[in-house]
């Protein structure tokens, strides 16, 4: 399970943009407290006493409600349930629609070394933005030895042993306009047993090749910004295998899967021998995966055109023999 701490959520909001709009206003010595879960409280029975079924190590968020409750909390000096909030190990406090805290939260925030953070966002947008980020920082991950390119908008993954071409492969993908997003190593997450995300596990060293023959390579400097990508969703998985004689490859467009991470992702090998042109094959596997995307299975439409011919056949067949026999009889009555 990954860890991150308040300090880095605010660094990681300033590298993405901003999404969050988080400024911590107090409780600084605290930044260093980790944030363990990917989910957020909203503490509103906690502030009238309850503190049974507390989420203790969640982020908690103060919207709208919960601030105009704390403001009569503070006017009746009924200070036991604010002390208790500030106590807990929660990770932060977060106040919504960009309020700021009293002199009496930020005394309570210094005292406990509880950092408090204001966002502009509303309580709504703040708990959507937040999510996004913290279910790819929490997702089971693996790292694996590939390739993963962005061919015609689909995210591809190349597999195969070491020196079957997958990085020449890639590369000559690069040449015809496609993106990079990885290469040799992928790191791949599962966000919310919905779907596969892949990256470089190293953002430095993510869009940089090794070509033997040619040594390290950098992508981004010989090609520019529109030939990398810094993660993309895997939606199909290509393994590329050294061409085996006698062995029976796929010919008529069967499904096969993969499985990564509990996600089942389809699945195509593509034999590498002389004179076949992979990075074609690649890209019309993409085309391909988009048509079926939108309800057009290749496949499944000439299984049923075969099926569709064979029965039109066999009634030709049955219509003329019956004919046949029909003008016979007649004859023989003749």
């Amino acid at each position: 399970m990954s860890r991150i701490t308040v300090l880095d959520l605010l660094d990681l909001d300033i590298k993405e943009n901003n999404n969050l709009k988080l400024k911590c206003v107090s409780g600084r010595s605290g930044l260093s407290r980790e944030i363990v879960r990917a989910k957020i409280s909203r503490p509103g029975l906690p502030l009238f006493g309850y503190y049974a079924d507390f989420k203790m190590n969640e982020m908690q968020l103060l919207g709208y409600g919960e601030q105009m409750f704390i403001s009569e909390l503070e006017k009746q000096n009924r200070m036991d349930t604010l002390e208790h909030l500030f106590q807990s190990n929660a990770p932060c406090i977060i106040m919504a629609y960009d309020a700021m805290p009293s002199k009496t939260l930020i005394e309570l925030s210094e005292k406990n070394a509880m950092p408090i953070l204001t966002t502009a966002l509303s309580s709504t947008e703040f708990v959507r933005h937040a999510y996004a980020i913290l279910e790819e920082i929490f997702a089971k991950s693996e790292t694996i030895h590939g390739t993963l390119m962005e061919v015609f908008g689909i995210g591809i993954l190349l597999l195969g042993n070491s020196g079957v071409g997958k990085s020449e492969t890639a590369l000559e993908l690069i040449e015809r306009g496609h993106r990079l997003i990885a290469d040799d190593a992928v790191l791949l997450k599962n966000i919310s047993d919905s779907y596969i995300i892949g990256c470089g596990p190293n953002k430095k060293l993510a869009h940089h090749m090794e070509i033997r023959g040619l040594g390290i390579i950098n992508i981004f400097d010989m090609y520019g910004i529109g030939a990398i990508r810094e993660k993309k969703h895997v939606q199909l998985v290509v393994n590329l295998e050294a061409w085996e004689e006698g062995k029976n490859y796929d010919r008529v467009g069967e499904t096969m899967t993969m499985d990564i991470l509990g996600i089942t992702l389809p699945r195509i090998e593509l034999p590498v021998q002389a004179g076949r042109n992979i990075p074609i094959l690649i890209e019309t596997a993409a085309r391909n995966e988009r048509l079926k995307k939108i309800g057009y299975h290749s496949a499944e439409r000439f299984d049923r055109s075969v099926k569709e011919w064979l029965e039109s056949e066999e009634n030709k067949r049955k219509y003329y023999n019956t004919y046949m026999r029909e003008e016979d009889g007649e004859d023989d009555e003749d």
